[in-house]
């Protein structure tokens, strides 16, 4: 019996030193992405708040705009209501999960955008050089000096506070960092053997930026992608509190955030609403913070100079 059970811990020592066999690139990002245990725990979590809010209203029966005088700021758990009430008998729950549709919308798409013409643009700079990177270059500069909230500011007043709007708005100013990290490491991937060969065998330009170049930045711009949509949730969350984002009564974490500190502080009744701050602040802090692991994950996974430590 003791050599049986000497010989099963002895083959299981075996088992966990066995080298892990990699077949190509990717599947060594995987192996390293899932042992970094915080990106693994951003990824589960941002997957439960996007069903959260996709699916969420399909198994509920009233809708955001639904009214119910006869429970206004009902606490959560109250019934019917899990996630208590507003002052207008607006079922908490349900704005949540709207409201969240709207601000992962706005995060994901503005994030999209945002890196493809950073992208692009420090494609461009990077590997043409010369006077188009000087070009280039000057009005990032230019941009990167701007104080960027006021301008998103005005701009929103001026152009209005739609979600296609809101999505300009952050685009415009959002895509200057992820043009100068694509055009760093353009900068350096131009000057490679395998480059000059292709420029020398007479290779068109956009061959050799689609063919060589470009995949080799695609793991800074898929790092890039998660951080800018970290950033633009909490933007367009900052632009509706302060009543210039989404406008009611459609909803989203912002501006629920906005209209909750106006009765924070205490309603006629005397009662403290604190669920109307906390719900939407809550999933806007998950959120944030999920796809910030998500990103670090990423970014250690697709380095090929980090080794885990794990």
């Amino acid at each position: 019996m003791p050599k049986l059970f000497y010989r099963k811990k002895l083959d299981e020592l075996e088992e966990k030193a066995r080298p892990i066999h990699i077949n190509s690139y990717w599947q060594l990002v995987w192996v390293k992405f899932r042992s970094h245990k915080l990106a693994m725990f951003g990824a589960v979590v941002l997957i439960i708040v996007v069903a959260f809010t996709i699916f969420g209203p399909l198994f509920v029966e009233v809708g955001y705009e639904d009214m119910d005088f006869s429970s206004l700021f009902k606490p959560p758990l109250s019934q019917g209501h899990p996630l208590g009430t507003d002052e207008l008998g607006h079922d908490v729950l349900v704005r949540v999960m709207y409201g969240g549709r709207i601000s992962l919308f706005v995060g994901f798409a503005s994030s999209v955008i945002t890196t493809l013409v950073g992208t692009l643009i420090g494609l461009l700079s990077g590997f043409y050089g010369g006077l188009i990177d000087r070009f280039l270059m000057r009005f990032v500069d230019v941009m990167l000096s701007i104080p960027m909230f006021p301008i998103l500011l005005t701009l929103t007043l001026v152009f209005g506070s739609g979600i296609m709007n809101i999505i300009l708005v952050l685009t415009v100013f959002g895509w200057m960092g992820v043009a100068r990290l694509v055009r760093g490491l353009v900068l350096s991937i131009r000057e490679t053997e395998y480059v000059m060969s292709a420029r020398a065998m007479g290779v068109r330009s956009a061959r050799i930026i689609l063919r060589h170049v470009l995949p080799n930045v695609i793991p800074i711009v898929i790092v890039s992608a998660t951080l800018n949509m970290s950033y633009a949730i909490l933007s367009e969350s900052s632009l509706s509190y302060l009543g210039l984002g989404i406008q009611p009564p459609m909803p989203s974490w912002g501006n629920m955030l906005q209209k909750a500190m106006n009765y924070i502080l205490g309603t006629a009744t005397g009662a403290n609403p604190w669920w109307l701050t906390f719900f939407p602040g809550f999933f806007i802090f998950l959120t944030v913070l999920s796809v910030n692991f998500l990103g670090d994950g990423l970014r250690d996974a697709l380095d090929p100079k980090f080794v885990s430590e794990s």
